[in-house]
């Protein structure tokens, strides 16, 4: 669904672009007003065609409406100008394991729009924003558990190149859900709105907080890996003593992420180290806290 807004969106494309291009040689910044999906787009150009060469070089493109948004395993990401901000980052990579990059990539911009540091005083030093398993950012409300964000990571070789994009959409606003859709239409956890925590951000000003980080972040695990990222994923784990269903039908129970980014469930038949390729990961909804629901 699209909706006009009376005023254009500034997007800081010149203050990224100042930010990133020394770490980054070759570092574009493009807005685009639509396309189907921001992920798909950059993979084509990284892809090339007929007569058209690959471009792997670094890229950040923002879609200020998005007509076929994707999240993982093929599940449609809704978006609307302005009440969402929507992005992909292109860039060449090279990790000596990739395992557990979009946890980084949610560390990271959970990190840059809720420092740990601030959540100490309020909660009683529990982060509002948490992590789920393995790239979702959840929003804790009086009222309950509200999905804030979705990261999408997809990977294409070209000739001993490997290029990765890292898709992201987050709500600013929240969109009202459509009350009279059939309920197997309607998410399991309803959406909430960056706006709820941080009522001055806007779309522009978020992807300015949170671009700079984020590149350094996949930098450092292009070096280090997910390890020492691990504890801060820990600290934000939303899934971590919840009993868990698989989507084989296995019941457990998580006990957060191993050093390889794998999601550590205890089972009838003991540990299991679940990857982000198998599985999706449910909360058991008897044992959600304050009325929480399953994503």
């Amino acid at each position: 669904m699209s909706t006009s807004s009376p005023n254009p969106l500034r997007w800081p494309a010149e203050a990224l672009w100042e930010a990133l291009a020394p770490s980054l040689p070759g570092f574009t910044v493009e807005v685009l007003p639509e396309i189907d999906s921001s992920n798909t787009e950059l993979m084509r150009r990284f892809r090339g065609g007929p007569g058209v060469e690959p471009r792997p070089e670094p890229l950040l493109l923002i879609a200020e409406q998005q007509t076929a948004g994707r999240g993982r395993l093929g599940r449609q990401w809704h978006s609307r100008r302005g009440d969402s901000l929507t992005f992909s980052l292109g860039l060449p990579l090279a990790p000596t394991d990739w395992s557990g990059l979009s946890l980084v990539a949610g560390v990271s911009v959970a990190d840059s729009l809720e420092p740990l540091a601030s959540s100490q005083s309020s909660q009683g030093g529990k982060p509002r924003i948490g992590l789920k398993w393995p790239n979702d950012l959840w929003l804790s409300t009086p009222e309950g558990e509200r999905k804030l964000a979705g990261i999408l990571v997809e990977t294409a070789s070209w000739e001993g190149i490997r290029y990765v994009v890292i898709g992201i959409g987050i709500n600013i606003r929240a969109v009202a859900l459509d009350t009279a859709a059939p309920a197997a239409a309607l998410p399991a956890i309803p959406p909430g709105g960056l706006q709820e925590l941080l009522p001055a951000l806007d779309a522009p000003a978020t992807l300015l907080r949170i671009i700079p980080p984020l590149v350094q972040a996949v930098q450092a695990f292009e070096r280090f890996g997910f390890a020492p990222f691990q504890a801060r994923f820990a600290a934000r784990d939303v899934l971590a003593g919840r009993a868990v269903q698989l989507s084989d039908g296995t019941t457990g129970t998580a006990h957060g992420a191993a050093e390889n980014g794998a999601l550590l469930v205890h089972t009838a038949a003991g540990m299991k180290e679940i990857t982000s390729s198998e599985v999706s990961v449910r909360p058991v909804a008897a044992h959600h806290p304050q009325g929480a629901r399953p994503c």
